[in-house]
């Protein structure tokens, strides 16, 4: 111990070391224990105030960039209140201490001609004296503090103030570095758990992978969490198989959200718009309301018939599909339409223009940019021709295992994606368990048979059954209203041999011959349930009320004729019905022997 020194002014040092070590020890603990930065600069500031002994002060923290970068007030204490007030990044005193990173004590500040006296004659207080030290950690900037009139009788800062502050200021500074890093931090973590919920649900959007028999797949890996690509395909009614690529401009959330509303109105539009080309054309026009200026979609949507193996597509501005003809050659289809989303009016009433072609024992493929722009692993960009030589390469195998392997040769674990990769292909070799609907026999109107059609006793077949009796009565010469009613009869008749005589068991069979006799449309339901006896066959007292038991009532009441014939020998049942033709659209039964309506 120095000679010097007196015993009373050892303890005062220590006891002021320890309140200085207590209140950065406060003011870390104020940072660390709550998100609030705001709440916990105030209360900095009021630490750093009253332990200085100032009758006010202002933490000010820079925001903005460049020129205009300016200091803000985000927190104060004492008879004036400046919160939000701004001053320029490199004026006054406060700003000289920020862009020196240097503390400064001002002693006569009514005489400093870098003080602004503007606050002082708004709130009648006298500035006396000025305490300011820079917010900084290495040389990273963050702001300063600034306290003003010491309490005291003169109301000026001594030397020591100024040291203290400086201290204060560097723990300050730290402690708002490490709670804005914690902030940031936080704010990844928030924003990484919506990404990735994002990408479940654009996954949710995806269709299932289909069973090894199927003659559709599909492929999307996404270069970041969420994809701007989409594909989707589903069954219609009749069987057919409605399916769509399409890939948005732009990365990011803003391409993601495009995505999934274009996926979703293609896939809600394409269970009733039976056309591929009119079905982009409304998408386009809902697309063209909403999408963000700039955004498009480049995209295909077709429709596969996997009995005929028959497929119909439209192309809006993506990249031209390939053919894989059954010899192995490639034929390329470009677009004659733009994409989605840049103009209603580059669409007329017709729709996008639609391509036709018959895929037996050919394959189609659509992909995006991202497969061939992608790198192999010697470093190339795969290309079209990559493509091609890849999938000549795996003609003989499976559709999903030679998708799979394109996919697998840009997406490997030593690279990251340029870019989303999407391929969805259609197999025409593939065979459909589905029964062939015996189209070329439509068109014989004219002869005693227009159509035979067999199928499973299962409720999902039905849709198939619906089709033909649909398309023949058509060509029979049936308007819609009638139609529609055949239709009905016809699907409660088979609901009825499923229900009643195969008892719900899928494993028996029904054939539908449908054929015209006398100018009248005749229909054949034949079974080989048990034989049932007609006079048990009838309709339930329409007083009656309650669910179900009423499909002999439509049945007699929208055809001429309805009788079970003899039994076949093999067994069954074969239930005959008759529409006249005669009566079409009236609306009133027809006689069939008169042929006049009643």
């Amino acid at each position: 111990m120095d000679q010097d020194t007196a015993p009373d002014e050892v303890d005062d040092d220590e006891a002021q070391v320890y309140d200085h070590l207590e209140l950065l020890s406060e003011m870390g603990h104020d940072f660390a224990s709550t998100r609030d930065i705001n709440a916990s600069l105030m209360r900095a500031v009021e630490h750093i105030t009253r332990y200085v002994g100032a009758e006010g002060g202002a933490l000010f923290m820079l925001e903005g960039e460049g020129e205009a970068e300016v200091l803000v007030c985000r927190a104060c204490v004492g008879p004036v209140d400046i919160t939000g007030l701004s001053l320029p990044a490199d004026q006054g005193i406060v700003g000289r201490s920020v862009q020196d990173n240097r503390a400064e004590m001002i002693r006569d500040a009514q005489n400093d001609s870098r003080f602004y006296k503007g606050i002082d004659e708004e709130t009648g207080t006298t500035t006396l004296s000025i305490l300011c030290a820079p917010l900084s950690v290495k040389d990273q900037r963050i702001g300063a503090i600034e306290l003003i009139n010491k309490i005291s009788d003169d109301g000026l800062f001594e030397e020591h103030d100024l040291h203290m502050l400086r201290a204060m200021a560097s723990s300050a500074a730290l402690a708002i570095l490490n709670a804005r890093m914690a902030e940031a931090l936080v704010e990844q973590e928030r924003l990484a758990r919506e990404l990735e919920l994002a990408a479940e649900i654009q996954r949710s959007l995806l269709p299932d992978v289909p069973g090894e028999n199927y003659p559709i797949f599909g492929i999307n890996v996404p270069a970041r969490t969420v994809s701007g690509d989409f594909f989707d395909f589903f069954e219609l009614d009749d069987g057919r198989i409605c399916f769509n690529l399409g890939d948005v401009s732009g990365k990011g959330m803003n391409a993601a959200l495009l995505m999934a509303k274009t996926a979703s109105l293609y896939r809600c539009l394409g269970k009733t718009i039976d056309s591929p080309g009119i079905l982009l054309a409304r998408v386009n026009d809902e697309i063209c309301e909403t999408a963000a200026r700039g955004m498009f979609v480049t995209m295909i949507g077709g429709i596969y018939d996997p009995r005929t193996r028959q497929l119909v597509f439209a192309n809006a501005g993506h990249e031209p599909p390939l053919v894989q003809q059954a010899d192995g050659s490639f034929d390329a289809l470009p677009a004659d339409a733009p994409p989605i989303g840049i103009s209603p009016y580059l669409v007329g009433e017709e729709g996008y223009p639609e391509e036709t072609l018959d895929l037996l024992d050919a394959g189609f493929f659509v992909f995006t940019d991202g497969v061939t722009e992608g790198y192999t692993e010697n470093g190339d960009e795969l290309e079209v021709d990559g493509v091609k030589d890849e999938l000549t390469e795996t003609r003989q195998q499976p559709l999903a295992a030679r998708l799979t392997k394109i996919a697998d040769m840009i997406n490997r674990e030593d690279v990251t994606l340029r870019d989303d990769l999407t391929l969805v292909g259609i197999d025409g070799a593939v065979q459909t368990d589905l029964p062939a609907l015996p189209v070329d026999k439509l068109e014989q109107v004219g002869g005693e048979s227009i159509a035979t059609l067999k199928v499973p006793s299962r409720p999902n077949r039905l849709r198939i059954v619906r089709q033909m009796v649909r398309e023949a009565s058509g060509l029979a010469g049936f308007d819609d209203n009638d139609i529609r009613d055949i239709v009905l009869v016809v699907d409660e008749a088979l609901q009825n041999v499923i229900r009643h005589g195969y008892g719900g068991a899928g494993d028996g069979e029904i054939q539908v011959t449908i054929g015209t006799l006398d100018d009248s449309l005749v229909i054949d339901v034949r079974d080989w349930a048990p034989t049932v006896d007609p006079s048990t066959v009838k309709p339930r007292d329409l007083d009656d009320v309650r669910p179900g038991g009423l499909g002999t009532h439509i049945i007699r009441e929208i055809m001429d004729e309805a009788e079970f014939l003899t039994p076949p020998k093999d067994g069954g049942n074969l239930l005959r019905m008759v529409k006249g033709l005669q009566r079409l659209g009236s609306g009133k039964p027809t006689d069939t022997k008169t042929g006049e309506a009643e």
